[in-house]
């Protein structure tokens, strides 16, 4: 009987360990055509945490990460599964590798095995006039306007994307899947408050028309400069033509990605002919000012004296030109100042630098002209403004002493004392040793080394149960490593500023983890409304809550949706100071 007991006892732990953990990725299919999409689905049958995609090499995402939970439990057996969906689009031909995905479980990093997909040709798709994909291929169209193709170097160029479709269609989840790098030009992306269907037209024919994108460039480099093309994803609903029971049209949703195509802009070097030396790359329409602050004082005290330059053009992408001033004079670094705007006409305002001068001794003193050369894209030419000569009157003040600096110069007149170092080679100094020196052993430095390992014994002692006492508590280090991740993933959302889908998935791991650090639940257990009575139970402030909540669906859907880098600038300064409150309430 014991015998059969012990046989039981193993069979049950076999059976155990035979419930292995599987995290393996599946794709909805393994040879497609060039211009064909696959799903790729990384899925784990246990809660596992803190995935992280391969980077798609050859593909380019034009949908996902769609991500899925599945919890049952039927008649004492629980069953889980978690997966993560990409759609993909090939961007060539032959067998192309899906790296392997990772993710963690009760502290164990575990990884997918790679995958191969085998891109073929592209495939003839349907052309049947009645078939949604056709429809959509038909009726839905991405422009890019550029209002100068053949610009001067730092002339602005203005870039607008229109998306043109069929009114009968309805749009929906655009995203943007691949974004402009606008390589030799500087470029400011200008806000869209709201994206709203208007009334257009495109190539003779009514569609509905939004403005997704406002672009300001301005050229470096000369030459043929070409524009990467803006590509977006969009999800369309199409008329079938046929009704249902209640006589409402039928729609078909097709899933579409549509590129703006490439562009060249040819950039004009600036003339050569009549161009000043003093030319710093001012390309506009300009005023130039020279003014001080007031053009009478007292030695030792000070004013200002303002360069400014306002008007048109590329304000942000010169440099002011410089004065020299008298030596009597005491000048600090400017402090530069900038008031521009940046609308679709191109920059606007004022740059300013101010220097602050102390004058040192009495006299008059002159400031001479100051040149400023721009070149005037309405005249086609260079035109140099000169600024007034300036005379500062410096009175004497009985209670000032010049600097320092200043007295110093007239030491530079003084014959200066040359070192002899003829007899350097004699040694002045001697350092003596002991004839006769004591030996080390029994020294009290010898008795306290020969002790020291033995005083260490009870200080090794008390740290090792410290760590076995820390390893022991699994509950802590959960916790520990929680807030450990919350960090990292916070760290990395501020690396990947700018880059939308990568930043705003660091920014949920990071609440995600400090909601589990601070909460103690699991994945599996933080929907909004359990967030939200634990944080009440904890004693957290109600407007704190609705903040937190707030921004956890402002990082869910803002990977869907039109994002700029200001916007996300603002959602991590309120995600680091929500933490921080949630911190000191909790």
């Amino acid at each position: 009987m014991k015998r059969v007991f012990i046989i039981l006892l193993l069979f049950i732990n076999i059976t155990l360990l035979a419930q292995e953990i599987k995290f393996e990725t599946k794709l909805s299919k393994s040879t497609i055509g060039l211009n064909e999409k696959v799903q790729v689905t990384f899925a784990i049958n246990e809660d596992g945490d803190n995935f992280q995609a391969p980077n798609f090499d050859g593909f380019r995402i034009i949908g996902g990460p769609f991500q899925s939970t599945n919890f049952s439990w039927i008649n004492g057996v629980k069953s889980f599964s978690r997966s993560y969906t990409y759609v993909l689009q090939p961007n060539q031909k032959g067998v192309l590798t899906i790296k392997q995905g990772v993710i963690e479980f009760e502290g164990q990093t575990y990884k997918t095995q790679p995958v191969k997909i085998t891109v073929t040709d592209a495939v003839e798709l349907p052309k049947d006039p009645n078939d949604p994909d056709y429809k959509v291929g038909e009726g839905v169209h991405l422009v890019a306007e550029v209002s100068n193709s053949n610009p001067y170097l730092n002339e602005p160029v203005t870039v607008v994307y229109k998306l043109y479709f069929n009114p009968r269609f309805q749009v929906r989840n655009v995203q943007e899947v691949e974004n402009p790098k606008y390589n030799g030009f500087w470029s400011q992306q200008i806000n869209i408050d709201k994206l709203q269907a208007v009334q257009g037209r495109y190539e003779g024919q009514d569609y509905a028309l939004v403005v997704w994108r406002k672009v300001i460039l301005y050229p470096q480099e000369t030459g043929a400069k070409p524009l990467e093309p803006l590509a977006i994803n969009l999800d369309i609903d199409v008329p079938t033509g046929r009704r249902n029971f209640f006589l409402e049209p039928e729609y078909k949703s097709v899933s579409k990605t549509i590129s703006a195509g490439a562009k060249t802009i040819q950039v004009k070097p600036l003339p050569e002919a009549g161009k000043p030396l003093n030319f710093s790359g001012a390309v506009g329409k300009f005023d130039f000012k020279v003014i001080p602050s007031k053009n009478e004082l007292k030695t030792g005290e000070s004013l200002d004296l303002e360069i400014s330059v306002s008007g048109t053009g590329n304000l942000k992408l010169f440099t002011l030109p410089k004065t020299e001033f008298p030596s009597a004079f005491e000048v600090f670094d400017p402090e530069h100042k900038e008031e521009v705007t940046t609308p679709l006409s191109g920059m606007t305002g004022k740059i300013a630098d101010k220097y602050t001068i102390i004058p040192q001794f009495k006299g008059k003193y002159t400031l001479k002209p100051i040149e400023f050369t721009y070149f005037d894209l309405n005249s086609k030419s260079y035109k140099t403004i000169t600024s007034k000569e300036i005379t500062i009157n410096v009175l004497d003040n009985p209670n000032f002493t010049p600097s320092k600096q200043e007295v110093a110069n007239d030491v530079n007149n003084k014959q200066q004392v040359v070192k002899n170092n003829s007899f350097q080679f004699i040694k002045l100094k001697s350092d003596f040793v002991p004839k006769y020196q004591e030996t080390f052993f029994g020294t009290k430095l010898f008795y306290g080394l020969l002790l020291a390992p033995f005083l260490c014994i009870p200080i090794i002692i008390l740290a090792r149960k410290k760590k076995e006492a820390i390893d022991a508590d699994e509950f802590g280090n959960k916790i520990r490593r929680n807030n450990k991740l919350a960090k990292k993933y916070l760290s990395e959302a501020k690396k990947q500023m700018g880059n939308k889908i990568p930043f705003y998935m660091a920014m949920e791991r990071a609440l995600h983890n400090f909601l589990k650090a601070k909460l103690h639940i699991e994945t599996s257990e933080m929907s909004k409304e359990n967030i939200q009575e634990i944080l009440e139970n904890k004693q957290a402030q109600n407007q704190t809550i609705t903040q937190f909540i707030q921004l956890m669906n402002d990082c869910e859907f803002a990977r869907y949706a039109p994002a700029t880098e200001v916007a996300m600038q603002q959602d991590f300064e309120k995600a680091v100071t929500l933490i921080s409150e949630l911190e000191k309430q909790l």
